[in-house]
This record gives C-alpha cells, structure tokens and sequence, in this order.
C-alpha cells in the first residue's frame, strides 16, 4: 500500500483543511454582468474537500481558515455549519467597520453552457484568511494533541501572499512530524498567482511545497505551469482524456520528487461546457490506475468537480482500498458532484457507490 495511514482510533479528525473559504454568488441562468439576483453558497478549493467528505462520506473533518467577525462572516460560518465541517480551529478577526483591514471574499461564478465556458470573477483583496501567516495556528495541538489521519491543503491558498504560502509549509512540517498524510492540489490560477510574481513564483512557491506531500493531485496544465515541467517530444494538442501526456510528465516528476508516494489527476476533454469525456488517474506502487471514461458527461455546474474527485480519493486511501478504488470514487464522486449546482458536493456515498456499479439514471423509487 502507498499510504500508511494512522489509525481512526487515534485520531480525533479524519482530515482537516488549511484554506480561504468565500460566497459564491451564482447569477443562475443569467450572466455575471446582466444578473439582477445572485443565490448564495460556500465555497473554496480546499474546505470543499473536506466538506465532501463530511457530508458525503461520513467522515470527521474540520476546516482552518481566518473569517472576519461580522454579518457576512457569520453567514459564510452558518453555510459551514450546515456542511457539517468542524470550525473550531477557525481564527476569527476583528472588523474595522468597512472591510478596508479585513474582510470575507466574494467569488461571482457563472456555470456556463454550450460553448460559452464557465466564468469566475474573484472580489478577495484584503480577506481575512490572506493575511494569514506562521504562528497564527497551534499546528501542536491539532496535529499531536487531536490527532488527523490526513491533511489537506492547495495552490489557491498558496497563492493569495507570501504569508500564507509560509503557513502551507509550517503546516505540512508540522503534519509530517505527527504521522499524518498531506495532500496537496497545485490548482493552478495565473489570475492569484499574477499579484504573487506570476508562473515563475509559482513555480517557485510550489517546489518548495512539493517535497513535503505525499499525495500530489494536479492536471497537466498544473503540472506545467505550477511545476515547471515539460516533456521533449509531449504533444501539445493531444486531448486531455488520453493519459499520455500524464503519464510523461509524472514519470519525470517522480524523478525530482521521489517523496510523492500518489499523483492523481482528472482526464478531461471539454466539448462544451455542457458536455465533457471524463475520467481520471492515479499513480502509486509503480502502476498506473485508470477510471472508466464516461464519454459525454452532462455537465451543470463543472465548478468543484476536482475538489470532489479529490475528496473520493482521500476517503478510499482512508477507508484502506486500493489505488484502483481511489481513482474510481473520487472520479464517480467528481462526476456527480457537477450535475448540482455550487461548489460542494450534494450527493450521498450511496449514489457514489451505484455510480461506481455504472448504473443507469432511471428514477429510483
């Protein structure tokens, strides 16, 4: 087995998540730049993780994040609350009266259809959890004391400061040293990391990261432009749902680091943002693992579907299957996830599984 994992019995968390947690507001079938309404949910690359795999898996999870003490923190914090995710460890801060020191981020995000892509517009200067920095977080007491089978965190964190690229790297030193598992997705977005230096921070940021995950998830484009990795002779324009390309570029990734003991990723090819083929990938023991492609994938809102492949994956590795199950939840888990709306996850382990069983979408009564 890739991952020795602690046992539950030590633990008082099965994972916990370090990341900024946003609204999403969602215009619904309207545009960004028309809408007249918004309806409102929780989001965030890395909380959705853990969400997913709280509220769909069943597991004990919690979520560490900075929100600011006012109205729209305690709604971000009552969305949360309903997730089921634990929020003890958040650190909450002070408000100034209007946002200016601090305050919760906003993400407006449009789903998409046919031809025209999904649209994110991010409003998160100045946020809470950005200005979150070493020595904020008693990583001692989650991690020995508590006690956490699995930590997880991602590029987007990394990429809002300096500050909180420190706090990524303070965390996993102080996961390592208590047993617990660190996951990592790169995630890349060129729009966080161009305040932060561009790709070349990136690169630089992430390498410094890398040697201290066990479990690296990333596509193509992330492992290109968040690691710096290219391939002589890899074909540009092969599609994303031929493993080709991934399985090039992790050969040459595992050469720089041999401490990644899993890299998984999603295989998609976007016909539309309506329709996708999609699978996915997992790398570990020296073997390569697919998923079952599903050509043509119905898509309703693609937003979160990674994070929720993510979360497939870490359940299995916890609940001691195997890489071939991992790939397989975490990409029913994923495909599921994107034919509701939102970031996170509304579907049960039960559907997950029937899913997996590749079970048709008749009513079930």
């Amino acid at each position: 087995m890739a991952l020795k994992v602690k046992a539950k019995a030590e633990c008082k968390w099965d994972a916990i998540a370090l990341g900024e947690v946003m609204l999403r507001l969602d215009p619904g079938d309207m545009r960004i730049r028309t809408a007249r309404e918004f309806k409102v949910w929780e989001g965030g690359g890395e909380y959705n993780v853990v969400r997913g795999l709280r509220k769909c898996f069943g597991l004990k999870t919690a979520m560490v994040t900075a929100i600011v003490d006012n109205d729209l923190g305690h709604l971000l914090e009552d969305f949360m609350l309903q997730g089921g995710v634990d929020l003890s460890p958040v650190k909450w801060v002070p408000f100034d009266g209007i946002g200016k020191d601090a305050r919760v981020g906003l993400n407006f995000t449009e789903r998409g259809f046919g031809v025209r892509p999904a649209l994110g517009c991010s409003d998160r200067g100045h946020t809470a959890a950005s200005q979150m920095k070493p020595g904020d977080i008693d990583w001692n007491r989650i991690f020995k004391e508590e006690g956490v089978r699995w930590f997880h965190c991602g590029g987007i964190f990394a990429a809002l400061s300096a500050t909180t690229s420190a706090l990524v790297i303070e965390a996993m030193e102080a996961a390592h040293a208590a047993g617990t598992i660190v996951s990592y997705d790169l995630n890349f977005r060129a729009s966080l990391w161009k305040s932060q230096g561009g790709t070349a921070k990136a690169v630089e940021i992430n390498r410094r990261i890398a040697p201290l995950v066990d479990v690296m998830i990333g596509n193509e484009e992330d492992f290109t432009a968040a690691l710096g990795f290219t391939v002589p002779g890899m074909d540009e324009h092969i599609s994303s749902i031929d493993p080709a390309n991934f399985k090039k570029m992790i050969t040459e990734v595992f050469k720089m680091f041999p401490n990644f003991k899993v890299v998984a990723t999603t295989l998609r090819n976007a016909k539309t943002a309506s329709v996708n083929d999609w699978s996915a990938i997992i790398y570990a023991d020296g073997e390569f693992y697919q998923a079952p492609l599903r050509n043509d994938l119905e898509i309703y809102d693609r937003v979160g579907g990674g994070d929720s492949f993510a979360s497939g994956v870490a359940y299995a590795f916890l609940a001691g299957k195997t890489p071939q199950d991992a790939v397989n939840y975490g990409a029913a888990h994923g495909a599921l996830a994107m034919t509701t709306p939102g970031d996170t996850s509304m579907v049960t382990l039960k559907e997950v599984e029937a899913c997996l069983k590749t079970k048709g979408a008749r009513v079930i009564r």
